[in-house]
């Protein structure tokens, strides 16, 4: 795998937004072949079952009969859904510009990943499958990202609706690709889970450094702006409580899974983001990988205990 050292990359991906670093420059010119299947269009619209099953055949399993695909493509529900989808997205030139670049910042980055083909599917509605990532299949479920204010979400929480943006896709599809680049921990302590949220993250800062921070973690800006100003208040929470070698499982639904606020089990618990135990190791890895000369492998592998000793972390006042 090719050697990326990370110490100068940091400084580059948040030069001036005015004009692009030449790192990205560079990024720009890595040929990529990009192809997007609609099958979401392909199943709804073509007449020709049979033909739809020939050319995608990975989603059809063998023990599910044609009548149950029939019934569904003529189920109301199913077709108000898939009009919904193709008003939002009858366009998808934005997207495919928004792959492309993914795929670039990939290929600079793992040279040797093999690129797929990128499938758009409609999930019904599913929220934990929005996007699915492996070099011989991909997709991206187009229902799950409407908008936060559509009537189709209209009975979840705001902060499961935050997720569901259109601007959402590419972190979701990162994420994704994270889970096949990033090891995850073998030990249950707070920190080690933190820490692995944070390089997926970082993994973020790398792929799509044209989004905000606000973006690459799902929070509103408000959120954004607490979770800034309160970092070493949180950080100081954890140390004092002495979280970090913790194994209860209870912080991670309390710090790390997706939820209205996190836990502190204090009167600032309702203005808080939730996941602040993922905000906390995101900026642990930030500080890791600027302090140290590293690859990428080497940071992701990293285990947890070493690289926060290593990242000189010290939170923003």
């Amino acid at each position: 795998m090719k050697k990326i050292t990370l110490f100068l990359l940091l400084t580059l991906l948040v030069a001036s937004c005015n004009r692009k670093s030449e790192l990205e420059k560079q990024i720009e010119k890595i040929p990529v072949e990009l192809t997007v299947e609609r099958f979401d269009k392909a199943f709804y619209e073509s007449e020709d079952l049979q033909a739809v099953k020939q050319k995608f055949p990975h989603f059809f399993p063998a023990n599910v009969p044609d009548s149950v695909w029939i019934a569904k493509k003529n189920d109301t529900i199913y077709q108000e859904l898939y009009e919904e989808v193709q008003k939002k997205f009858s366009d998808i030139s934005t997207l495919k510009s928004q792959l492309k670049s993914l795929f670039q910042h990939i290929k600079f980055y793992y040279p040797n990943e093999k690129l797929p083909v990128v499938h758009t599917v409609i999930s019904e509605v599913d929220y934990h499958r929005k996007t699915f990532y492996t070099d011989s299949l991909t997709w991206i479920s187009l229902d799950v990202f409407l908008g936060k204010d559509h009537h189709f979400y209209a009975a979840e929480p705001e902060y499961l609706r935050e997720n569901l943006e259109p601007e959402q896709i590419l972190p979701n599809l990162v994420q994704s690709f994270a889970h096949r680049k990033i090891p995850y921990p073998r030990t249950g302590d707070f920190l080690s889970r933190i820490i692995y949220e944070g390089k997926i993250l970082y993994l973020k800062d790398l792929l799509l450094p044209e989004l905000s921070d606000a973006q690459k973690i799902a929070y509103p800006e408000k959120k954004l702006k607490w979770a800034m100003a309160n970092e070493e208040n949180v950080w100081r929470y954890f140390i004092d409580e002495k979280m970090l070698y913790s194994t209860d499982p209870s912080l991670v639904i309390r710090f790390v899974n997706e939820a209205p606020f996190s836990k502190f089990y204090l009167d600032i618990d309702s203005e808080s983001p939730g996941k602040m135990g993922s905000w906390i190791g995101w900026q642990i890895v930030r500080a890791y990988a600027k302090n140290n000369e590293v690859s990428l492998e080497e940071l992701f592998s990293k285990n947890a205990e070493e690289l926060f000793r290593a990242s000189k972390y010290k939170p923003r006042k």
